[in-house]
């Protein structure tokens, strides 16, 4: 997570979104950042609202405008999958080298996940709070150039972008019976990243 007290503006790092990159890249002008421990990077909504905005809010007497960005859901699981595949994952609980992308999303599908495909949720990190807490800025990964101008005339610098925990690269084959499955019972995932404008 970055703060940027002048800009008014928290960046919530959303898991798998690049969000690790636009961290490296934009340290040096954000006021306050949270890199570890995970729990804490990847504050959602409900944790940012529970700590963090109340600092800002009963000290500095300002509400900040909250941003993140959302992977398309296939491809945020892909990216998962990918992720666990990295050499030193061998052997591990969380290990996804021998399983593949529709076993995966099935597993994900499942009440009691097992661990490899236990990583939470889009739509519920992003989920608005009862008291209207929620993202004020929302972005598609895939929509990079619109993401990068707003940061560049929110914050009023430039910057260049590295490549940060790159996934293993891997071709993502899902099954069409295994997408209707996903798509029909993560409804709520598919809607919210296609409410996200992209202009």
């Amino acid at each position: 997570m970055l703060v940027f007290y002048k800009a008014k503006l928290a960046f919530l790092a959303v898991p798998k979104t690049g969000t690790s990159a636009y961290e490296a890249a934009l340290a040096p002008h954000a006021d306050l950042i949270i890199s570890e421990p995970p729990a804490l990077k990847h504050a959602p909504v409900y944790r940012y609202n529970r700590f963090i905005r109340p600092m800002f809010l009963n000290v500095c007497d300002v509400d900040l405008d909250v941003m993140a960005v959302m992977r398309d859901p296939i491809s945020w699981l892909g990216s998962w999958w990918r992720y666990r595949q990295r050499p030193f994952m061998a052997g591990k609980p969380n290990a996804t080298h021998d399983i593949s992308f529709d076993d995966f999303v099935l597993a994900y599908m499942k009440g009691n996940k097992p661990p490899f495909a236990d990583v939470g949720s889009q739509y519920k990190f992003l989920e608005r709070q009862p008291n209207g807490t929620g993202v004020t800025h929302l972005f598609r990964y895939e929509d990079q150039q619109r993401l990068q101008t707003f940061l560049t005339e929110r914050l009023g610098v430039t910057f260049e972008l590295g490549q940060e925990n790159v996934s293993p690269a891997r071709a993502l084959e899902l099954s069409p019976d295994v997408e209707k499955r996903f798509r029909r019972k993560f409804a709520e995932e598919f809607a919210l990243y296609e409410s996200i404008p992209t202009t």
